[in-house]
């Protein structure tokens, strides 16, 4: 468990999104009206914002500021695992297969709980930006001879990667959502002489995370009323 833990990626190395650069030029923004930053300084900052790469990149832009110190006391975010903690199947809900050929999954459709991927001298898309999630936890298992398999998810959810390469190249972007509900995906997988790779897809979003969300918030409403 130790060592699980030093493999987890800290909050400042995880990738930045648009949501967290729009928090920190906010901060920014005040901070230009209450004087504390000139407008030189303030142009600066915002242009560093603007290509920080990581959450530790955009904390040094307001780390001298008092209200970066306030919005960070509680934080609005928990970390999401990094295996799986609810019941995968071992057999795959789909099979998305490519040898010697292209294959890809986009568009509107729904997720199962585990996904196979294979590209043998081949290429598969798998994009998850406008899928309906019906499960919490998504695993996609993938495997790459000599082929590319790229996944794609929005933006609100969270991406965890587990698997390597042999000559070849495995990459998947840590994410943490900041909604406590948002969908967890795993992408766990080899590749040999080939390519995977994971990250999210800008300006991407799962739409009915915040009705799920508020859901759950009519459904307690009526237990306590019903009491």
């Amino acid at each position: 468990m130790d060592l699980q833990k030093k493999t987890e990626p800290q909050v400042a190395e995880l990738r930045a999104s648009d949501a967290d650069r729009d928090r920190v030029a906010d901060i920014l923004r005040e901070a230009l009206a209450e004087g504390r930053l000139t407008a030189d300084e303030h142009a600066e900052r915002v242009e560093g914002v603007l290509s920080a790469k990581t959450v530790g990149e955009l904390e040094v832009f307001i780390r001298d500021l008092p209200a970066a110190h306030e919005r960070r006391t509680a934080p609005a975010w928990t970390p999401a695992p990094g295996r799986p903690t609810d019941a995968i199947p071992h057999d795959p809900d789909e099979n998305v297969v490519a040898v010697f050929s292209a294959a890809v999954r986009k568009g509107r459709w729904r997720a199962g709980r585990r996904i196979h991927a294979y590209a043998v001298f081949g290429s598969v898309e798998i994009d998850l930006s406008e899928a309906i999630f019906e499960y919490r936890q998504v695993v996609i298992k993938a495997f790459s001879l000599f082929g590319n398999v790229e996944v794609r998810v929005p933006e609100n959810v969270s991406l965890r990667g587990t698997g390597g390469g042999v000559l070849g190249n495995f990459e998947v972007h840590s994410l943490d959502s900041p909604e406590p509900d948002a969908p967890v995906v795993y992408v766990d997988g080899w590749a040999v002489l080939g390519n995977i790779e994971g990250r999210p897809k800008r300006g991407k979003l799962v739409a009915d995370i915040l009705d799920r969300v508020q859901h759950k918030v009519d459904r307690s409403l009526r237990k306590h009323l019903d009491r």
